[in-house]
């Protein structure tokens, strides 16, 4: 059975069409790489996936049960998780705050409106898990703003791997690191399990490329290429868009 499955998925805003009859299939475990030129309608189709953003057409489903009308929060409940390439964090809150934020929205706690989440010790020991599975169990008190900018990209996946997620989407988790910050993300991610499908957005390709399993390139909201890291690398299509041959 697929993990992730797009179907005909088309997007237009006004008279722009931002993506275009999309196909896309994940299977289960696998590394999917999205690449594409700024505009190519990758996080547009990250957006159509989660439900930020309805469809005019076409379908999702994520092993084989239909998500396409589902709203974000039922599709997080069957296993759909997703960091953001703008971090989106509480700046004031710790670093444990955060992410027992992000495991309270799959919580049957969530329906408690008097919870004190300080109280809530299988959160926290969830919590406390999650960050110490990307390096930053020994901070996990420390507030979000007293962080570096890689250490925020860390938290954002901590939160996406604490929901126990089935498929996790990336939306450019190298983006504004350093060397050292990128390889420490590179390892981050080659460790998570293959029982967790990935699709990841990403334009370092250099770092990239290594954690793929098929590439799926997008130029105008539509795939022009799909394959293996060499047959993608190797189709004049590629070479077009990126270097305009």
């Amino acid at each position: 059975m697929t993990a992730l499955e797009v179907r005909g998925l088309c997007k237009a805003f006004g008279g722009l069409r931002v993506t275009t009859g999309v196909d896309l299939k994940v299977e289960p475990g696998e590394r999917r790489l999205l690449i594409g030129p700024n505009g190519a309608g990758k996080t547009t189709l990250f957006n159509l996936i989660t439900g930020e953003l309805a469809p005019d057409s076409g379908a999702v489903t994520l092993f084989g049960r239909d998500i396409t009308f589902l709203p974000c929060r039922s599709r997080a409940h069957l296993g759909l998780a997703r960091t953001y390439q703008i971090i989106t964090l509480f700046s004031h809150d710790t670093i444990l705050h955060n992410v027992m934020l992000a495991l309270l929205g799959v919580s049957p706690l969530r329906f408690n409106p008097l919870i004190a989440l300080r109280r809530a010790t299988q959160l926290t020991a969830q919590g406390h898990d999650a960050l110490a599975r990307v390096g930053l169990g020994h901070i996990a008190e420390r507030p979000l703003a007293q962080t570096s900018y890689g250490e925020r990209r860390r938290v954002e996946i901590a939160m996406a791997l604490a929901q126990n997620p089935k498929v996790l989407l990336l939306d450019e988790p190298f983006a504004g690191l350093s060397i050292d910050e990128r390889q420490d993300v590179r390892k981050l991610l080659a460790a998570i399990p293959r029982d967790v499908t990935i699709v990841m957005i990403e334009h370092d390709m250099d770092v990239a490329l290594d954690l793929a399993d098929r590439i799926t390139l997008l130029h105008f909201g539509a795939v022009i290429v799909e394959g293996s890291r060499a047959e993608v690398v190797a189709d004049p299509r590629t070479r077009e868009v990126y270097l305009g041959e």
